[in-house]
């Protein structure tokens, strides 16, 4: 076998952090507010952990940190910091409407096994620092190629409408996701790569887990237009989840496809 090249073009330079910490723990953005009157600054608490929302695992990682104010600019992050188990930022909410807060992150996963040794041998990482990692002679290579994206949503005044990405898996609001309201019901949509992701399982789960015995997770499945309901059974701040895998690689010798996607909402009184 030659050695090959991954191309990068269409992914983030940052490891897909979901990937990695799948199965035992959650990764989320928790802002300290998802509604404002009028500009100020939220500060948003980003982290991987056992307990919803309590910072007592790991930082998340903010390589592919994108906050895009309502008009579509890019907004940077103000007053970082990396703490032993979260990440801190400030934004500052200036324009009216509906902010997007996000961790976007695509990679790759190899794994094959060492001609030499017979030994399996794994990695993880981007397409360029995989390329450089993969012996030319490795045998019975797999390449899985992965996309994540993780966020939460601030208003400033009046909701605005928030522009389709139209690529990965992403949240599709038929409202606002900030306008969220105890005992009522909202109706979102998940899109994978601009259409209707059909026949995903989503999962919704209240904070505050660390004083429950259950997570008592609520499990949906969206409809042939990708759309699924919630009607919110109390107040507080809920993570959503949905993962997938398909096919559709970009990658040279990357034969699967694993998609993620989790956002904070705030549910008002």
């Amino acid at each position: 076998m030659t050695r090959f090249t991954l191309r990068a073009a269409s992914f983030a330079v940052a490891l897909s952090a979901i990937a990695s910490i799948a199965q035992a723990h959650n990764a989320w953005l928790l802002p300290s507010s998802t509604v404002f009157s009028k500009a100020d600054t939220v500060t948003v608490d980003a982290a991987v952990s056992n307990d919803l929302f309590v910072a007592n695992h790991a930082p998340l990682r903010l390589d592919g940190l994108q906050i895009t104010a309502p008009d579509g600019s890019a907004v940077r992050p103000e007053t970082e910091a990396k703490l032993k188990f979260r990440n801190v930022f400030d934004v500052n909410v200036a324009q009216s409407g509906t902010y997007r807060v996000a961790v976007v992150n695509g990679g790759a996963f190899a794994s094959w096994k060492d001609k030499a040794t017979g030994q399996n041998k794994r990695a993880r990482g981007t397409p360029e620092t995989l390329s450089k990692e993969i012996p030319a002679d490795a045998q019975e290579l797999t390449i899985t190629q992965s996309s994540g994206r993780i966020e939460t949503f601030v208003t400033v005044g009046k909701p605005s409408t928030l522009k389709p990405i139209g690529q990965g898996l992403e949240l599709i609001a038929t409202g606002s996701p900030t306008d969220l309201v105890k005992g009522e019901k909202a109706t979102f949509a998940l899109h994978l790569d601009g259409q209707p992701a059909k026949g995903l399982e989503v999962t919704v789960t209240a904070g505050n887990t660390q004083y429950r015995d259950k997570l008592e997770e609520v499990t949906l499945k969206t409809d042939d237009k990708g759309q699924f309901s919630v009607t919110w059974p109390t107040a507080g701040m809920y993570w959503l989840e949905a993962t997938t895998k398909d096919n559709k690689t970009t990658l040279p010798q990357a034969k699967e496809r694993r998609l993620s996607y989790a956002a904070t909402l705030e549910v008002m009184p």
